[in-house]
């Protein structure tokens, strides 16, 4: 995408708004807009929500997890099911653990507080349509510890690196993995290995390929079943 100049500017983040409390869902969705995002669709209700992603593909949906008609968590899900390249960004007033923690496993990218400022918000979108991981503060390590719990389990352990079937990862691959297990972003793992954001990305992708992974989030319990977090 270039400008009138012939310069590369970056493309136009699309988002969709999903909460049923009309005014803040116009409040969020003005908010989006007059700093620069493309808001593509709002809804109201859980299968208004679902109807309406399918049909405006947004990069980013926004979502409320207390819906009339659908949860948010079933929403998410059906919504990532049906395009898996839409990031979801959970926007709610609950910071109970299990609302978290269900949100995530339904295939949220992030979750931020209606306590979070409007800067908060516009900075968590751009960073969820990169497909970082956003959390309000506090809420990362009870993800993270939660995916710790999992891992320690005889069930969810997963094969040691080098038996049969498990992917081979380049040296650079699993130096960028162990880096988005601690939390980086793309763009300080960039600037931490001295190579671009571009590459970055080209890696992280690689190895979700490899490893059969759908998502960042994924990726991180990956490494840290293997305790790549912790080296």
């Amino acid at each position: 995408m270039t400008d009138t100049t012939g310069q590369h500017t970056a493309p136009t983040v699309r988002v969709m708004v999903v909460d049923d409390h009309p005014m803040w869902r116009d409040a969020v969705a003005r908010d989006l807009s007059e700093s620069g995002f493309e808001v593509v669709a709002t809804a109201g209700d859980g299968e208004q929500a679902v109807r309406r992603a399918r049909a405006a593909s947004p990069d980013v949906l926004v979502l409320d997890l207390n819906l009339p008609g659908k949860p948010g968590v079933q929403v998410c899900k059906e919504v990532v099911a049906a395009n898996p390249a839409v990031r979801v960004l959970v926007l709610s007033a609950s910071g109970e653990h299990a609302d978290v923690l269900e949100a995530v496993k339904s295939g949220a990218t992030g979750y931020l507080l209606k306590s979070a400022s409007t800067e908060d918000l516009q900075d968590a979108v751009r960073r969820t349509a990169a497909g970082d991981p956003v959390f309000t503060p506090g809420l990362a390590g009870l993800v993270l510890g939660e995916y710790r719990r999992l891992a320690s389990e005889p069930a969810g352990a997963a094969p040691a690196d080098g038996e049969p079937g498990t992917p081979r990862l380049t040296d650079r691959e699993t130096e960028v993995l162990r880096l988005v297990a601690k939390g980086l972003s793309y763009k300080q793992i960039a600037e931490r290995l001295v190579i671009s954001h571009r590459t970055v990305q080209n890696h992280v992708q690689n190895t979700l390929g490899k490893l059969q992974l759908h998502n960042r989030v994924e990726l991180v319990r990956y490494a840290m079943e293997r305790g790549l977090d912790d080296e």
